[in-house]
């Protein structure tokens, strides 16, 4: 079985580009490890055209195996052990998922709270470094200094995702290492047919070994950060997106299961996708333009709409070259998420909030009293 990927490219009609990209693919062979040659034949002519017979099948010239090596990996889609519809294998990811979905949001709390609690002391300390800088001798070409104003010019958004970015490229440039292949495979590719099924539901969300692939992805979240985090905030965007790449994964899992289609995955759409579906129910009435056509225009409910049907009717014709089942996922997280997990989950955040605050500065909940805060 070969990857599933695909994409389809959208921009505001303003200033925000939109693009989901699906989970790229390829088919990647097996590498040529080592090497044949012949052994001395016997002088009788009768059993030397029979060895050379046998052996022939089995030796290739040496230029058809420089044509089969390749840096690519191989990949081991053998279906799991037992009922290839053993959705007991599901019970695993199932609790990883929702338990990896409530430290995030858990997290994204406290995160929150830390911040809130050092912006007064941030404050006083700015105001003393532009002191200091006036009284100190400017100097010219510090580069230090100018990567700081160019990160100053980045919206909260950009801020937030670059770090995302950044592990995306960490984990493209291990694939290119050829001793990291094996790894790579086993915890940055998500199969329900591995023995390995939970780490990598969320760590292939940052994998890409496809640099077209990676520069797709990656310029989309970069082009939709300012909108999403503006409209959730950058600790409850990484909550989110998180999150979504591992309920976008499991979603493939149980598509996998059920229909037998087992293959690896990898790649961010996931998660982009969930990230897209929240910024068109949020904003249903923003102007879209597919990027190559900017005359036309629709509404981003409207391309919605598009998607999901798209994606629901490769789910059910069996499309092979997508990953549909994780784009829905995403995208049924996205508006799950904007329509009620936004109340049920984040503005409920106030009792751990709470408790985080007594145990933070009074050494326990007990020594906490009445004085408790939220963030």
């Amino acid at each position: 079985m070969a990857f599933w990927s695909g994409s389809l490219l959208f921009r505001l009609a303003g200033d925000n580009v939109l693009r989901s990209s699906g989970r790229c693919g390829s088919r990647w062979p097996h590498s040529l490890q080592q090497r044949c040659g012949f052994r001395k034949a016997s002088k009788k002519p009768e059993p030397k055209k029979v060895l050379e017979e046998e052996a022939s099948p089995h030796v290739e010239s040496s230029e058809a195996a420089l044509n089969r090596q390749t840096t690519t990996p191989q990949w081991n889609q053998r279906a799991p052990s037992g009922s290839p519809r053993a959705l007991s294998r599901l019970i695993r990811p199932f609790v990883f998922t929702i338990g990896f979905t409530g430290c995030s949001f858990g997290s994204a709390a406290i995160w929150q709270y830390e911040s809130l609690k050092s912006r007064v002391q941030s404050y006083f300390d700015d105001m003393r470094a532009d002191w200091l800088d006036k009284l100190r001798p400017q100097k010219r070409g510090d580069i230090r200094k100018e990567i700081n104003q160019w990160w100053n010019k980045l919206t909260e958004g950009q801020k937030t995702v670059s770090g995302i970015i950044a592990a995306n490229v960490i984990v493209f440039c291990c694939w290119r290492v050829p001793s990291l292949q094996r790894f790579m495979i086993k915890y940055f590719t998500a199969n329900p047919a591995s023995k390995t099924l939970c780490s990598p539901m969320l760590l292939s969300t940052f994998s890409h070994f496809s640099f077209l692939h990676m520069a797709a992805n990656m310029y989309v979240l970069w082009s939709f950060s300012t909108s999403a985090v503006t409209m959730l905030g950058r600790e409850q965007f990484m909550a989110v997106y998180l999150s979504a790449g591992v309920v976008s994964t499991f979603v493939s899992y149980v598509s996998k299961m059920v229909t037998g289609r087992f293959g690896p995955s990898l790649g961010a759409s996931g998660a982009i996708m969930t990230v897209l579906a929240a910024v068109c129910t949020k904003m249903p009435e923003a102007k879209l333009a597919i990027i190559f056509l900017p005359m036309f225009t629709f509404s981003a409910a409207n391309a919605l709409k598009a998607i999901v049907a798209m994606d629901t009717a490769g789910l059910v014709l069996g499309w092979k070259f997508f990953d549909h089942a994780a784009h829905l996922g995403g995208a049924m997280f996205g508006i799950w998420y904007v329509l009620f997990g936004h109340e049920l989950m984040w503005k409920n955040r106030e009792p751990f909030v709470k408790f985080w605050h007594n145990l933070r500065t009074r050494g326990g909940p007990g020594r906490g009293g009445d004085q408790g805060g939220s963030a």
